[in-house]
């Protein structure tokens, strides 16, 4: 957890270390972990619309709309088939009371809080050594936007226009930064200098 008063940006995860680490969760009985680093990664959603989800919204579809918390915009979203066999899995793992009941439940039977949620995630980072600076329930969204935006290098302008999109970002500036690509531009000048 951060200081009070502080600010903290988190960093987004490599890609094979993010598909790694929902394997080994899974591996280890750790399913609701997995399943959130999953949805966080495929996604793109925030955690607090993670943490609304109900089973029966995400088991067995391929597509599903939420109303986001933040925006209050309606947001449809696909789910790839490895992701549906994923989500099912867990389903069959956690035998949560039913497909009414939300996604992520503590022991006690209450949704997480994101303060915990953190916590958790600082705890994984250091059990399974993640190459990752500040890793946070936000280092899921950021995974999933680098992810997208490498995976389209070939045309990285279209795919910063639907991220902004996806992100509801007001610019491509500002879904840059976001990335983190802004800073590494700026510091590619200085690798273009010879002695």
């Amino acid at each position: 957890m951060s200081l009070k008063y502080t600010k903290t940006t988190a960093d987004y995860l490599q890609w094979d270390e993010a598909m790694n680490l929902i394997r080994k969760l899974a591996k280890d009985g750790n399913y609701k972990m997995s399943l959130l680093i999953a949805l966080g990664c495929f996604t793109g959603l925030r955690i607090s619309d993670i943490l609304a989800l109900r089973w029966k919204q995400i088991l067995h579809v391929s597509e599903f709309t939420i109303t986001e918390k933040k925006t209050g915009k309606q947001r449809t979203l696909r789910l790839n088939p490895q992701l549906q066999r994923h989500i099912a899995e867990c389903y069959e793992q956690i035998q949560p009371i039913g497909t009414s009941a939300p996604i992520l439940v503590s022991q006690k039977g209450t949704i997480f809080t994101i303060q915990r949620i953190n916590v958790m995630l600082k705890e994984i980072k250091k059990k399974y050594r993640l190459h990752v600076g500040n890793f946070s329930c936000h280092s899921l969204r950021k995974t999933f936007g680098r992810q997208v935006y490498t995976m389209s290098s070939d045309s990285a302008e279209l795919a910063l226009v639907k991220l902004m999109e996806l992100f509801n970002h007001s610019s491509i500036a500002i879904t840059k930064r976001y990335l983190g690509l802004r800073q590494e531009e700026i510091l590619e000048t200085y690798d273009v200098l010879s002695f």
